[in-house]
């Protein structure tokens, strides 16, 4: 099965999801700053993952930020009624291929920090 028809909902309906997601993470310093320095990083399944180990509190900060995530992949799967697990992946999918230079990102279970190139994106992602 091939995700690019889901592809096109998530980079029309990826913008109205990431705005308030990422305005959620860059509210709090802690989030933000671990993004920047690549110890929290984005995920090919659409969430966000810790490169190097957290400390407690940033850990619970970013499992309310991908709690709030799944709530809205929830909502707009449902709408367009297709998977959940398959709508979040083409938001990861969309997210990676906007990915700022520097941050972390994970894809196929291996951590890199995004340089001035792109970046492979799993099969998962129809290309």
């Amino acid at each position: 099965m091939t995700h690019r028809p889901l592809l096109l909902i998530a980079a029309t309906l990826g913008l109205v999801l990431s705005a308030p997601i990422s305005a959620l993470a860059q509210m709090d310093g802690e989030v933000e700053t671990a993004l920047s320095a690549g110890t929290v990083g984005e995920q090919a399944d659409g969430y966000l993952g810790f490169a190097r180990p957290p400390s407690g509190a940033l850990k619970a900060k970013v499992d309310a930020i991908n709690i709030k995530r799944r709530q809205g992949y929830t909502q707009v799967a449902q709408s367009k009624n297709v998977p959940i697990e398959a709508f979040a992946v083409s938001i990861g999918c969309h997210t990676l291929t906007t990915l700022r230079t520097g941050r972390a990102y994970n894809v196929g279970g291996v951590w890199a920090v995004k340089g001035p190139g792109e970046i492979a994106l799993p099969a998962q992602c129809g290309h």
